[in-house]
């Protein structure tokens, strides 16, 4: 039965994570200023050592262009060194359970969903992949795709610090920072807590278990609390197992279900106060704290008020509900806990679960896929930030418009070039979204005959027809947009068509928007600085921030509404 408690819980998480996240924020600033930290003197020599080796000069500095090349490069090295130990899996080391290796198309759907930090997963961790491919390929590629991210936002922070400049700091030096002063020891203290609430730390196979009844059965364990921290502390959201933090081995007890939400938007979060600290600029940072948190609230408590609620299609029936909603969830969890998770893995693009997303209540499901279309509030580690700096440029130009000035931010004019940038970004994600929902739906449609190698007959994508099929589809093309991961499960996506098509959304979701956003502040950095006069718009004011949120509001709406009217909303009032 729902109890108060479980909402005094999740305020307790909250207001717990911010407490972390702003002393985080004042020592990410120091990380990337080049200040003194107490961890130099450990890993000051390992970054020497690994710089010599490469053969990089991390004191060199770079510009924008320079940056975005480098970040291109090492993502594709890291693509094809996935790709194929992927498809040679099966005759690697550290397979105790003889998983055999990934088909081509399922093999390229996820080593671009691990190296986009959008861990998608078609297929089940357990049976899926061996305990090689999930140390040297998926952990690994949780830590760099998370430093990929943070290292571009260092990079933007540089770009807006400075007055005119081109010179804005060097990737490879941010990359390295993010993952040793940052990522790794936060991973640690995180997985010394797991390991003493039980998590599996094991290279041996299943595990043979006679339950009470006599029967008998293999239980699938493995290295998992090497994984589990960085899963969320990255924005990854890819599961050790299919279950992902359903299952009790990756999430063993309630501590380490506080520990995982506190954990996944640690970071995020803590990337806004950098940006104040670092560019001496706090009141900023707490207006677009101010403007995520709002967008955050609007999403998060409607869809705990209606997993608490429950189903009235249900309850009609004469059954009790005041456990809230129960349907593919974990009752140790309960209904409230995983309505505040379902939210907040789809805001900031985590995309783990600790209950299954296809059974939420439909509204629920549609604030879900908001939370992801919009990709803004705290959004993904490093990605959350740049995308809301789209919104934020929109947000002054259309306030320079309305004033009659030209518009200004941080003392930089914005012209054509930065708007063209911003709303070529902006409409990207719909373009993909909806384009490729709409080639999906006339296929399953039409009952389309995909041919053997496509996937067979597009109608055997579908377990839910309807209202509800047409969203799972949908969902699943946001997430792969939004570098997420989660999906509305009773999609039968492990088929060529769905790993190529969500595979092609995931590069082009993930690359633009970093890429863009980077490029305006590389812009802005270049021009002459404007002192601030009695006539500048000021970015740092409650009225700004309000304005940026309706921008927010009215873009999603205007890109969104009719998918979305077609698929949750129309499954809610036929309810």
């Amino acid at each position: 039965m729902f109890t108060y408690t479980e909402i005094l819980g999740i305020l307790l998480m909250f207001f717990g994570t911010v407490a972390l996240a702003i002393p985080l924020g004042k020592y990410i600033a120091k990380v990337y200023g080049g200040e003194k930290t107490l961890l130099d003197a450990v890993f000051n020599p390992l970054e020497k050592l690994f710089f010599k080796l490469s053969g990089i000069d991390a004191s060199k500095e770079m510009n924008w262009k320079q940056s975005m090349v480098a970040l291109l490069v090492i993502n594709a090295v890291w693509f094809i060194y996935a790709f194929v130990i992927l498809i040679y899996q099966g005759s690697l080391p550290l397979n105790p359970d003889h998983n055999p290796s990934m088909t081509a198309d399922l093999a390229f759907n996820t080593a671009i969903s691990f190296v986009v930090n959008c861990n998608l997963q078609d297929y089940s961790g357990e049976t899926g992949a061996s305990y090689f491919t999930q140390i040297f390929v998926f952990t690994f590629l949780q830590f760099v795709s998370a430093a990929t991210g943070m290292a571009a936002l260092a990079v933007l922070f540089n770009a807006l610090k400075e007055r005119t400049t081109d010179k804005l700091g060097n990737f490879y030096n941010y990359f390295m920072k993010s993952l040793t002063r940052v990522l790794l020891p936060l991973s640690i203290v995180v997985a010394v807590i797991f390991l003493f609430n039980g998590m599996p730390m094991t290279f041996k196979a299943k595990d043979t278990v006679v339950a009470m009844q006599g029967d008998t059965s293999q239980v699938s364990r493995g290295p998992v609390a090497a994984m589990i921290p960085i899963k969320h502390l990255g924005t990854n959201g890819g599961g050790f197992f299919g279950a992902n933090s359903a299952h009790p081995f990756e999430n063993p007890n309630y501590l380490t279900n506080v520990v995982e939400m506190i954990a996944q938007l640690l970071i995020s979060m803590a990337m806004i106060f950098a940006l104040g600290y670092y560019l001496k600029r706090k009141k900023l940072a707490w207006v677009i704290f101010g403007v995520m948190t709002v967008g955050f609230l609007m999403l998060a408590i409607p869809n705990i008020m209606m997993e608490v609620k429950g189903n009235p299609a249900i309850a009609k029936m004469g059954i009790n509900m005041s456990a809230g909603a129960t349907e593919g969830k974990e009752i140790r969890f309960g209904a409230a806990a995983s309505g505040y998770w379902s939210i907040l893995t789809t805001v900031i693009s985590t995309g783990s679960v600790n209950a299954m997303h296809d059974s939420t209540m439909p509204l629920s499901g549609m604030n879900e896929m908001l939370a992801m279309m919009v990709n803004a509030f705290y959004g993904g580690v490093g990605a959350g930030m740049l995308n809301f700096f789209i919104f934020i440029i929109i947000a002054v130009f259309i306030s320079g418009l309305m004033v009659g000035r030209t518009p200004e931010f941080l003392g930089k004019k914005i012209e054509a070039r930065e708007m063209k940038i911003a709303v070529l970004v902006s409409l990207l994600s719909p373009l993909l979204i909806l384009g490729f929902t709409a080639l999906a739906s006339y296929f399953a449609a039409h009952d389309t005959n995909m041919g053997w190698w496509f996937g067979g007959k597009a109608s055997t994508w579908l377990n839910n027809p309807g209202y509800h099929g047409f969203s799972e589809m949908l969902y699943q093309f946001t997430s792969s947009n939004a570098n997420n991961g989660s999906g509305f499960e009773g999609l039968n996506d492990n088929n060529p068509f769905w790993n190529i098509t969500a595979g092609v959304v995931m590069i082009l979701g993930r690359f633009i928007p970093i890429i863009g956003p980077v490029a305006i502040a590389g812009l802005l950095a270049g021009k002459k600085y404007i002192p601030e006069s009695a006539g500048t718009l000021k970015t740092d004011t409650l009225t700004f921030g309000l304005m940026t949120l309706a921008v927010i509001l009215i873009i999603t709406a205007l890109l969104y509404f009719p998918a979305l009217a077609l698929g949750p909303l129309a499954e809610y009032f036929s309810m």
